[in-house]
Parts: structure tokens; C-alpha cells; sequence
């Protein structure tokens, strides 16, 4: 180490000698960290298009998409019954509501807390090998800490440790803690089995409790999210923007999901409810009846009211839409200036060049010569539910942890992770795209545009910025040319109104004409610097249809596409439940869900998602840290303490003498 180096970074040297005051200490952790450069690779998991389904959400994590159920018929194919291997998953997955299962129905219990603690020991131990003791200890529950620690670094086969091993064992049993420990071990298995989990997008919409998959993923120990659009839509309406508030209304009223909004999050819809029931009092709000299952489960009258609020509000987000649209021309989204182009005499509308009879023509609070204007009830309205969004302090929370823990892209370990796609233009080259002000491309237009979001959200109240940002989230949900919708135009207005089903396709934009091109997918990642050859994109938002045929590894194995397909509404019509993927120390590896059934089903009858691996990459040598992101930062740290020795060895910097306690 050149004495200059040292002399040049003798700030950072001096700074770093507090941490590491001795030539001991630091020379210990040189070779604490180039010991975990060695360990294999944790498990990265990515799961995308959660869309409020959190049953199947809690179901995948439990299990992390199989490989629990794997590491326990590893362990123990030739010791354990098929049933007995489901039980114990089972048990893993759920372990209180098993516990109590198991205890009515089991004579012998304090056999079976010996045989199944000694079990989940081993499935403990198989899932901590790849770490350090130090990480193991550090998710251990305080409780058991010790206890835990202890049972996984003795062998209980080994003569001069079996009796200390059986003593621990019982003296749980005996001192009637079993439970708990039980308890206790599942969750650490949980933990460990996946070290980083990446949510590739659409955690919000259509489905009952996004808010529930949110509290989970706000308690994960290692967890990143990639925004999809209906993400940064409610990212939007926490920011107080009015067009986000009412699609996000519109939204969970087609869906019949207004306990998100009432109960979740507390948002007061009585204003619009009785707005909606004195302006549409007598009009068939047939065309916005909300999507049920089973109208059995409703009352009538309730549909109706909802059907009238949905109505009073789509008419209002339309009135919205425009108002945005004509602010920013450079979103060039004039082709939707959709009230514009109703002749409401005739009740038709007029869409690229043809005109088409609306089936609704009952426009109360449409001025035909002004008609994005609001009224003053709906002003008053929109003022109301604007304040109840800003008031929710889960709300914001929830929004809090979007920002704090999320990106419109992440490169991670030579991946590149985003939900939608990266604007190309129809040559496949990355397309300009003005944005407050500037023109930019591929990376530097993410980038900016993640900007202009944060300030929409986190911006001074009243601010011009923080109006754009609020603006600009709206255009990220349907924007033409967004990259987190992916499509040209979005088409609720014509599927509502019109009958022409030509109407009411929404046309892919040009990214994904070039999604099976290699060439192109490489110099995407090349854009973010991810040359290497194990790169890949990794992509949510598109559900993939097996039925038509459609695969989700594309453009030679450098785009997977994983839509969880969570989405109980796409399954019948894809074929499948989605995709997850891994990406532990031996490669990729993609796998395909069935339909997830429900919780009590699971705990009941033992159950599982059954999940098939479709496709795996292995590397060509097994995966360490050293070749991971963590792992460069690892390396440039043992760089910087081999400078502090050199330091200290010089006479630069002083070792501080450290007196113990007598």
C-alpha cells in the first residue's frame, strides 16, 4: 500500500480507525469478511402482480413458491411418509393454527413435540448452512435465542453431546413451552429460507386486502419493490392528487372492494355516497354495476347505490383526466380528451375519425360547453375525499414504505428488475420523452422521472413541483409512452359506453415488439449497466397466457416475464396461477403456480400451491457472495482495512489502546 494512498485518504483512515482501533481488530475482520466471500449466494425471491390477493400472497411466502416442501423431501424422502412430509410443510406454513389441529386429534403429545422438534431442527439446520453463525443468531427470536443456537450446532448423533441434546429437547417439552419454540423455529425457517424478496410490481387493485400484504411486507426483513402502476396510483392519491383519488375510487368500486377503502383506510365515502344518491336519484346506473362473484352474497340495494357512486365518480375522473391533459400537452394524450368528442345531442362519440352511439347518454353534471368542468358539489365532493386520503395515517404509512423501500427500476446482482417496460420507439431505440421541461431516454428518463414522483409526494404543499409530480404519477398509471402501463391508451371509457368491441383494445406499445429480441434486451441492460452474461430482465405486468401458447422466457433466456398471476380474474383465461423466480447459488430457476384455493383449505387438508419448475439457468461454477453486489461492497471494505493496517504499521495512523474491565 503506497504511503500517498494513505496520505490521501487519511480522513476516511482516521474515521475508520474508531470502528477498528487495533491492527488486531481490523486484521480480525479481514478475515471475518473474506470468509463470507466464500459462502454460497443467498436466495433472492421475486414475486410480481400481487393485486390484493393476500391469502395466496401469505400462502407463497410461507412456503417461498415450494422450496420449503423441497428442502423437506431432500431430508427426508426415505425416513418420512408423503402425508407425514405434507403435515410437516403444513405445520411450517402455519404453525399455530396446526398446533391446535394436531393437539385435539393426537393421543401421545409429548412424543410427537420429541419427534417433531428433532425434525424441524434438521429442516433449521439445512436452511442456516449458507449463512454465517453470526446472521443465524441475528434472526433468531430473543427468547430462544440461545436455545436455538445451541440445537444447531450440536449433533445429536454425536455420543458425547446426545444426552445434552434429548435434555433440551424435554426440558421444553416439560416446562410447556413447546408451542412456542415450535412456533418460534417455523419462523426462522421462514427467514432464512429466502435472504432478499423482490416485489416486482402491482401489490394494489382488484383484489380484497392489498393493506394486509403491505403490513407483511413492511415487517420482511430484506425486501425491495419495483412500483407498477397501480402502485404508483394510490402513491398518488396519498400525495393528495385528485385524478389518482377518484381512479383509485373508480377502481375498487368495479371490483366491489370498497372495505380497502372504508375499513383499511378509513376513507370516508359518505359524501360521495350521498352526493351519487341525490344526482343520480332516478337514472339506471346499470352500465356501472360492480364485479361480484356471487350478487347472492349482496344486498340489492347496496349494488345499486355503489353503481350510482361509481358512476358520479367516473364521471368526475373523466372531467379530471381532461384537466391534466390539456396542463401538459407533452403527455400528447389529446386522443383521450374523450368528453370533448360526445355530441350530447345525438349521444354519440366521436373516436379516431368514427362515431360510436354510447349506451349512456345521462349526463347531469356535464356541461356541454365546458364539460371538464367540475361543479361545485363535485368540487366540494373531491375537496372532502382529498383531505380523508391525507388523513389516513395507514395510508400513509403504507405510501411511506412504497417510497422508502421501492424504485420504478432496481438493478440487483446483474438483474435488472422493473414492472412494465423501458420506452422504445418503434425501431426498438430508446424513445425521448419530455419531462418537466427536458428530453431524455432510457435510463436518465427513469431516473428523472423517480424524481419528479418523490417530489410529487414529498414536495412543498402548493408548490409547482409538487402539482407536476402529482400530475406525473397520474401519467405513469396510463400514460402513452409510460413505463409502468406499458400500453398506448387506456380504454375504460369505450368499454363502459361503447358496444364495438374494436373499441375497447388497448395496443401494447413498442417495447414489447421487441421483447422476444435478444439484441434488444441486451442493449437495455447495457443502458444500466448489466453487460454480463447471467444478466436478465426481469418483468412483471403482462399476464402470460399458456392457453394461446404465450412462454414467460423470452428473447433467449434475457427477459422472464413472472406476473404472479395472482389475480383470481386473469386465471381462467391464462391458464395458470403465474410465475415466481429464484435466484440462489446454482442459478435461475422459474416456477409455475396453480391456483391457490384458501387458507383453511391449506391448514386443513394440508395443501399446498402446487408449483412446477418450468425453466432453470445454472451457472457455470456455484454462486458466492464475492460475486454478488453485497459482495463488491464487501471487497472494497477489506480494500480500505488493508490501507487502516498499512496505517497503523507506518506510524500514520495510531492504534488506540483499548483497557478492559478488571
Amino acid at each position: 500500500m503506497s504511503y500517498d494512498k494513505i496520505q490521501k485518504n487519511i480522513k476516511y483512515l482516521k474515521l475508520l480507525s474508531k470502528q477498528y482501533p487495533t491492527i488486531q481488530s481490523a486484521s480480525t475482520e479481514i478475515i471475518n469478511l473474506q470468509a463470507i466471500l466464500g459462502l454460497p449466494k443467498g436466495t433472492e425471491h421475486f414475486i410480481s402482480d400481487l393485486h390484493g390477493e393476500h391469502e395466496a400472497f401469505e400462502h407463497i411466502m410461507n412456503n417461498a413458491s415450494g422450496m420449503i416442501r423441497e428442502k423437506i423431501d431432500n431430508l427426508f424422502e426415505k425416513t418420512l411418509s408423503s402425508t407425514e412430509r405434507r403435515l410437516l410443510s403444513t405445520l411450517i406454513y402455519y404453525p399455530e393454527q396446526k398446533l391446535e389441529e394436531i393437539k385435539s386429534k393426537t393421543s401421545n403429545i409429548e412424543e410427537w413435540y420429541r419427534i417433531t422438534l428433532s425434525r424441524l431442527i434438521e429442516v433449521c439446520r439445512k436452511v442456516s448452512s449458507k449463512y454465517t453463525r453470526s446472521k443465524v443468531r441475528k434472526a433468531l427470536p430473543i427468547e430462544f435465542e440461545y436455545i436455538i443456537d445451541e440445537l444447531l450446532h450440536t449433533n445429536s448423533e454425536v455420543k458425547n453431546k446426545e444426552e445434552y441434546y434429548s435434555k433440551i429437547i424435554s426440558t421444553i417439552i416439560e416446562i410447556g413451552r413447546a408451542d412456542a419454540f415450535i412456533n418460534a423455529l417455523c419462523k426462522v425457517i421462514k427467514r432464512l429460507v429466502v435472504d432478499r424478496l423482490h416485489i416486482v410490481g402491482d401489490i394494489y387493485d382488484r383484489g380484497p386486502r392489498p393493506d394486509k400484504i403491505m403490513d407483511k411486507l413492511i415487517e420482511h426483513h430484506s425486501v425491495d419493490i419495483q412500483w407498477g402502476n397501480h402502485d404508483i396510483l394510490w402513491m398518488g392519491s396519498a400525495a393528495g392528487s385528485a385524478v389518482c383519488i377518484a381512479t383509485v375510487l373508480n377502481n375498487s368500486m368495479r371490483y366491489n372492494n370498497l372495505d380497502i377503502l372504508e375499513n383499511a383506510y378509513g376513507i370516508n365515502l359518505r359524501p360521495l355516497a350521498l352526493f351519487a344518491g341525490e344526482v343520480y336519484k332516478n337514472s339506471d346506473c346499470s352500465l356501472f354495476e360492480p364485479r361480484c362473484e356471487d350478487k347472492t352474497k349482496f344486498n340489492p340495494k347496496d349494488i345499486i347505490l355503489i353503481s350510482k357512486m361509481y358512476k358520479a365518480m367516473f364521471i368526475i375522473q373523466l372531467k379530471l383526466e381532461s384537466q391534466v391533459i390539456k396542463r401538459h400537452p407533452e403527455f400528447h394524450m389529446e386522443d383521450r380528451l374523450l368528453l370533448d368528442k360526445i355530441n350530447f345531442k345525438k349521444g354519440t362519440v366521436l373516436i379516431e375519425g368514427i362515431e360510436y352511439k354510447l349506451k349512456d347518454c345521462d349526463f347531469p353534471t356535464i356541461d356541454p360547453n365546458n364539460p371538464s368542468a367540475l361543479t361545485k358539489d363535485e368540487e366540494y365532493l373531491m375537496s372532502e375525499l382529498i383531505a380523508s386520503f391525507k388523513r389516513s395515517d395507514k395510508l400513509q404509512r403504507h405510501a411511506n414504505f412504497l417510497f422508502s423501500s421501492g424504485s420504478i427500476y432496481k438493478c440487483c446482482n446483474g438483474n435488472l428488475l422493473y414492472h412494465s417496460s423501458i420506452p422504445l420507439d418503434e425501431e426498438g431505440d430508446f424513445l425521448n420523452i419530455e419531462i418537466d421541461g427536458d428530453v431524455l431516454s432510457g435510463k436518465a428518463y427513469l431516473d428523472r422521472a423517480e424524481a419528479v414522483v418523490r417530489i410529487g409526494y414529498n414536495g412543498k404543499e402548493g408548490s409547482r413541483a409538487k402539482a407536476y409530480g402529482e400530475d406525473y404519477m397520474w401519467f405513469l398509471w396510463c400514460g402513452k409512452d409510460s413505463p409502468l402501463f406499458g400500453r398506448k391508451r387506456i380504454t375504460t371509457f369505450e368499454r363502459i359506453f361503447i358496444n364495438e368491441k374494436e373499441t375497447h383494445v388497448e395496443p401494447c406499445n413498442d417495447y414489447y415488439k421487441y421483447i422476444e429480441n435478444s439484441k434488444t434486451c441486451r442493449k437495455i441492460l447495457r443502458e444500466f449497466g448489466l453487460p454480463g452474461k447471467y444478466s436478465h430482465i426481469i418483468n412483471g405486468h403482462t399476464p402470460i397466457c399458456l392457453k394461446k401458447g404465450e412462454k414467460p422466457v423470452k428473447a433467449n433466456g434475457k427477459l422472464i416475464v413472472i406476473d404472479g398471476g395472482f389475480c383470481k380474474a386473469y386465471q381462467k383465461k391464462t391458464g395458470t396461477a403465474g410465475y415466481t423466480l429464484f435466484y440462489n447459488s446454482y442459478g435461475l430457476r422459474l416456477v409455475s403456480h396453480e391456483p391457490f384455493e384458501s387458507v383453511a383449505d391449506a391448514i386443513k387438508n394440508n395443501r399446498d400451491i402446487i408449483s412446477t419448475s418450468v425453466v432453470s439457468e445454472f451457472a457455470d461454477k456455484r454462486i458466492t457472495v464475492a460475486d454478488t453486489d453485497v459482495g463488491k461492497d464487501i471487497a472494497e471494505k477489506i480494500e480500505d482495512l488493508k490501507m487502516l493496517l498499512a496505517a497503523y504499521r507506518t506510524g500514520v495512523v495510531k492504534e488506540t489502546n483499548i483497557k478492559t474491565k478488571t
